[in-house]
């Protein structure tokens, strides 16, 4: 009678410990429906993968990420202003190594000052021109970008043992935790067994 009681904590972590192990793994396991009688066994991930992705991509788009923050980045002055300088470098190199390759007089009236000027103008109808450019994009991508379709889509096509080690690379230490917690609270009722029975 007494090594049974002394065994209970043990035996009682360790069907703490399986259970949550088992609850653990239900969470992908089995990927096929199983049918035992009027029941169907299935993971709870790959029955409801659909709308795991449905809410994912909700949340993403709501929570995470919208158009409004790309707008404020593409909108942002010092990303124009970087933008600028790609162009006016650009040009630079074309009317110093393409326009010039056209006639050798070209290259005589391409000095330094005269392409100084030239990209000062430039530089003042890119002030102009940049902006606008920029609004269009940004209205381009608000309608053919959606990010709630994008991430659902691409959750929807994921196997589920891709799904499962995301999951798991993700929060291998929370589903550890539940598994050891399961083991720690059966030994703390094992204990509580043997204090009644005593």
């Amino acid at each position: 009678m007494t090594i049974k009681l002394l065994l209970s904590p043990v035996i009682c972590a360790l069907i703490g410990w399986f259970t949550n192990y088992l609850a653990v793994k239900m969470l992908f396991h089995p990927r096929n429906p199983i049918k035992i009688g009027p029941f169907t066994i299935q993971g709870i991930f790959p029955k409801r993968q659909k709308e795991l992705a449905e809410s994912l991509g909700k949340m993403i788009e709501k929570e995470l990420i919208s158009h409004t923050d790309i707008k404020n980045v593409i909108h942002d002055p010092g990303f124009i202003e970087k933008h600028k300088d790609v162009v006016l470098d650009h040009l630079d190199v074309f009317f110093k190594e393409k326009m010039t390759s056209l006639h050798p007089m070209v290259g005589m009236f391409l000095n330094d000052e005269t392409m100084k000027t030239i990209r000062g103008m430039l530089s003042k109808e890119l002030d102009e021109m940049l902006p606008k450019l920029i609004e269009t994009t940004s209205s381009q991508l608000e309608c053919s970008l959606d990010f709630k379709c994008l991430v659902q889509d691409k959750v929807e096509c994921f196997s589920m043992e891709q799904l499962e080690n995301i999951l798991f690379s993700i929060m291998k230490k929370e589903f550890r935790f539940i598994e050891v917690f399961g083991g720690v609270l059966g030994f703390i009722i094992g204990l509580i067994q043997i204090i009644i029975f005593i």
